[in-house]
Parts: structure tokens; C-alpha cells; sequence
């Protein structure tokens, strides 16, 4: 009998490993599965962005957001919640409609900034442009007629087509030549600029307490049809994004001095104060529940579009890989959270609050994966500054086949990530927080904060890809018998200045924010 007990035991110990192998490619195979047979990402992403909209910190739309996303977990049978971090400048984007009256009429493509303030109604005035003056005190003596007018504060591109167009079909000397006279417009425009004795972030504000109506810019994102939209600087005048082709027109018309007029009208409304909020999500560890493996993207975007690959697309690749390792993983030895942050546009808020909120979490943190460059498979992982990323990572990626990993390069131990995304929130904390960095698809260019980041431009084989990968890297963290070291790499010196480079410092949020 105790020879049978002891080869019995010699059975079992020597099968574990094999089982746990067969159990590893089972879990693996159901999950690839899971996300090529029944994706959810289609439905998710118009829900998201076509049915919702954009999510502007502080904006109802975020706070919807936020809440049609706790309840989509929880129809998984996941436990998710709100949690408050902060509260910022509430402001909900209404229509911006722009019409030129004078010399001819046409409608304009336009869009007023984030929190800009209303026009009260339409409002027709002149257009003028900031002159080339002598200097300040020159500005200020002309700065009074700017009264009941509406002012244009960019230069005009001398070219709408991207670069990319031109050295496609250009010549070198006209390659050649229009570089030279872009460069030369734009540092003309930039001197012009600071001889008013103002900058691009003082001078709306100078124009409106001098009367002007509105201000006008146009910021191109260098792509046919794309600008980048942001904040407005005005307190009580509208300021309004142009698109290059129309702005270009209306500025000809000022130096040919033929007096455009325009129409505008702005509806946003001020809400006052919001609540802000991070949504996390929960699947509780069986094993080491005070374990973490985290899945990361920034739920916020900009609203001249509706945040599709900004990052509306980091954000689909963690919900997609929580639903289906909640079905298909449900016992999991760490517990994995989803964290979709508020406000990162604003500096990493969300999450810097987060890591200040929760210490436990972050002490307990085996692994964070965080994906915010756009639309594109995963093409880059870096060990940020961690002295044994190379083997925790390449063991997680080990267990990931060759067709979802094949473009992927690696950078060990890498350097540690001070800002960009939200993983850098846990990096800076001495956590391990990893970017799964995609392939561009001209993120910098069409969608990058951009009036053109919309559903449309969604790549959803390569975030197919990406929810794939994502969640068989939190399964392999979670399932590993070792606990991630923290342990920091050497940095070396900056080659810039020459001192030793050094761990990034914690962010402080800001949770009071847009005042």
C-alpha cells in the first residue's frame, strides 16, 4: 500500500505541470475564441461614440459615459462602480454654426473650442486679422478696434495638402519651394505674434476684454480636412476653430481689404462644478486577492470629434478583454481591475488620483497594461525602467501566438515613462505599468485630437488584435507563481545635460479643475 501511495504521488506531481499546460492552451484557445467569434467591439464602439458622443471632462456626456460603461460590466456579471476623484468645470457643447454674409455668402466648416462661451444668439460682425505692428505699444494703441469685431489670430496655411501629397506628385523644387515659403509665413506670423507683446494663451483674452465679438484661429493637424481642437482661452466671447480651406478664404479677404462678414452663433452652456470620475471594474482573485493585475486606458477624450482612437479605442481593448476573461477565466488567481480614467487630456488626473487614492493596490501591483496611441495593433512593449521586465514580460508574451505578437519589439529594461499615458501614473509610483504602443495609422495627423477621430476611422481587426493580446497578458500575470520585482535599472546619464537621469516623481492631480 505505501508503494502505491508513493507512485501514485510520483503520478501526480510529475502530471501538474502537464495539466497545468493543457489548462493554460485551453484558456488561451477559448479566448482568442471568444474575441474572433463573438466580439462585442462593433456594438461597444457605437455605443461609445456614435450613441454617446465625446467625452469632455466634466461634460454630461462623460458622466453618461461613465455610467452606460459600470452597467455594460455589470450585465457581464462584473462588479464595477464610479469612483470620484475630483470635479471640474462642467460645460456641454452645443451647435456652432458660422455663415460669411459678406462679399458672398457661404456656410463656413467651423467649430467652437471646448468650453468656449456662448454668443447669446447670432452674431454678425467684420473680420479683421492681427496686424504686423512695431511693437506693444503699437498693438495697444490699434487694440481698441477690435470692438464689435471678430478677430483671426492664425496665419493662413499657405498649402491644405499634407506633406505626404506633395512628394507624392510634387517636384523637388516645388517640394522644395513650398517648404521654404510655409516656414517662412509661419515664423513671419509667429513675430507678428510676439511684437503684440502677447502669446498664443494671452492674447484671446486681451482681444475680448478689448471688445472683440470672437475669436477666430485655425489649427491644422497637417492632413487633408484635419484640425486639432482644444480648449478656448475666452472667458465671455466665442472663440471658433475655421477648417484650413475656409479660414485660408476669409483671411485672403482681410489682406485684399474686402471686409468679410460672418454670422456666428455658439450654443454651449455652462454647467457649472461636476463630479469627475473614474469607472473601475472587478474580477476578484481566488488566490492572491490582494494581487493586482490592472487593464488601463483613459475613458476621457477631446470633443472636436467623438474620441474614437483617442481613446476611445484603449478603452474598447479593456472592456472587450474583461468580458471575455470574466467568461472564459472567471476564477483568476491575482484580482484584475479595469481602470478607465477621467481626464488624462487634462495631465494624467485620473490616474495620478488613483494612485494616490489606492496605495494598496498600487503596493500589490503585479502588472498594468495600458493602450491610448490610436487605432493600430501593437507593435511596441517596454520594460520602462524595471530591471527584470525582460523575463516577466517575454515568459507573459511567451504563451501569446506567433499571429498576435509577430510585429511586436521589445525595449529592455527601457526607460521609465514620466507622462504620455496613464501607465506612467504607476511608473512614477515605482509600479509596474507597461504601454502597449500601436502602429501610427497617422494617429498624429487625422485623429490625434482632431475633428476627424470618429467611429469611422476605427481599425477593428487591429483592436480585435489588441483585446486578444491584452487579455492573454493579464491572464499569463495573474497565473504567474512569481510576483513581479521592482527592482530599478541603472538610467545612466542625459545625453542632453549630462547628469544621471532619474526615476520619475508622482504627479500631483488636479481635482478641481477648468476654472
Amino acid at each position: 500500500m505505501k508503494r502505491l501511495l508513493t507512485l501514485l504521488m510520483l503520478l501526480t506531481f510529475c502530471l501538474a505541470p502537464l495539466a497545468q499546460g493543457q489548462d493554460q492552451k485551453t484558456v488561451i484557445e477559448n479566448i482568442i475564441k471568444e474575441a474572433n467569434g463573438n466580439s462585442q467591439l462593433e456594438e461597444l464602439a457605437y455605443e461609445m461614440l456614435d450613441k454617446n458622443g465625446p467625452r469632455l471632462v466634466g461634460s454630461p456626456q462623460m458622466q453618461a459615459a461613465n455610467e452606460w460603461a459600470v452597467n455594460k460590466f455589470e450585465s457581464w456579471g462584473i462588479s464595477a462602480r464610479n469612483e470620484q476623484w475630483g470635479e471640474w468645470r462642467g460645460w456641454e457643447r452645443g451647435i456652432t454654426h458660422v455663415d460669411l454674409i459678406e462679399p458672398r455668402v457661404k456656410t463656413l466648416e467651423a467649430m467652437s473650442l471646448a468650453w468656449s462661451p456662448a454668443s447669446n444668439g447670432p452674431v454678425t460682425a467684420e473680420v479683421v486679422m492681427i496686424p504686423d505692428v512695431a511693437d506693444q505699444a503699437a498693438f495697444e494703441a490699434w487694440l481698441p478696434t477690435v470692438k464689435g469685431k471678430f478677430v483671426m489670430i492664425n496665419a493662413a496655411q499657405p498649402t491644405g495638402r499634407p506633406d505626404y501629397n506633395w512628394e507624392k506628385f510634387g517636384t523637388e523644387a516645388s517640394i522644395e519651394k513650398m517648404r521654404k515659403d510655409r516656414n517662412t509665413i509661419l515664423r513671419a506670423w509667429s513675430q507678428r505674434i510676439r511684437k503684440t507683446g502677447y502669446n498664443s494663451r494671452t492674447l484671446p483674452t486681451a482681444l475680448e476684454d478689448a471688445g472683440a465679438v470672437g475669436i477666430l484661429i485655425s489649427n491644422w493637424s497637417r492632413g487633408f480636412g484635419v484640425n486639432k481642437i482644444f480648449g478656448a482661452r475666452t472667458k465671455k466671447v466665442p472663440t471658433v476653430d475655421i477648417g484650413l480651406e475656409d479660414y485660408g478664404t476669409l483671411f485672403r479677404m482681410v489682406e485684399h481689404g474686402d471686409a468679410p462678414q460672418i454670422r456666428v452663433e455658439v450654443t454651449s452652456k455652462e454647467l457649472g462644478m461636476m463630479p469627475t470620475y473614474n469607472t473601475m471594474a472587478e474580477i476578484k482573485g481566488s488566490e492572491k486577492p490582494n494581487e493586482y493585475v490592472m487593464l488601463s486606458a483613459h475613458f476621457d477624450s477631446w470633443d472636436g470629434g467623438t474620441g474614437a482612437t483617442d481613446n476611445g479605442t484603449g478603452s474598447l481593448v479593456m472592456m472587450e478583454a474583461m468580458r471575455i476573461l470574466k467568461k472564459h477565466y472567471p476564477n483568476p488567481k491575482r484580482t484584475i481591475l479595469a481602470g478607465l480614467w477621467g481626464s488624462e487630456e487634462q495631465g494624467l488626473n485620473g490616474s495620478s488620483a488613483f494612485v494616490q487614492d489606492n496605495p494598496k493596490v498600487v503596493e500589490g501591483l503585479q502588472a498594468l497594461f495600458n493602450q491610448d496611441n490610436g487605432t493600430g495593433r501593437v507593435v511596441n512593449i517596454s520594460g520602462q525602467g524595471f530591471l527584470h521586465s525582460y523575463e516577466f514580460i517575454n515568459r507573459w508574451l511567451g504563451a501569446v501566438p506567433r499571429e498576435y505578437k509577430s510585429e511586436i519589439r521589445t525595449n529592455f529594461p527601457g526607460t521609465p515613462g514620466g507622462g504620455g499615458s496613464d501607465y506612467a501614473s504607476f511608473v512614477s509610483a515605482g509600479a509596474p505599468g507597461f504601454s502597449l504602443s500601436s502602429l501610427s495609422w497617422d494617429y498624429g495627423s487625422y485623429t490625434w485630437h482632431t475633428n476627424r477621430d470618429t467611429y469611422d476611422k476605427i481599425v477593428f481587426d487591429d483592436v480585435r488584435n489588441n483585446a486578444i493580446l491584452t487579455a492573454i497578458l493579464v491572464y499569463m500575470a495573474s497565473e504567474d507563481p512569481k510576483t513581479f520585482p521592482r527592482d530599478k535599472a541603472e538610467l545612466g546619464t542625459n545625453p542632453r545635460n549630462g547628469q544621471p537621469r532619474a526615476w520619475p516623481t508622482p504627479r500631483n492631480p488636479n481635482r478641481k479643475g477648468g476654472q
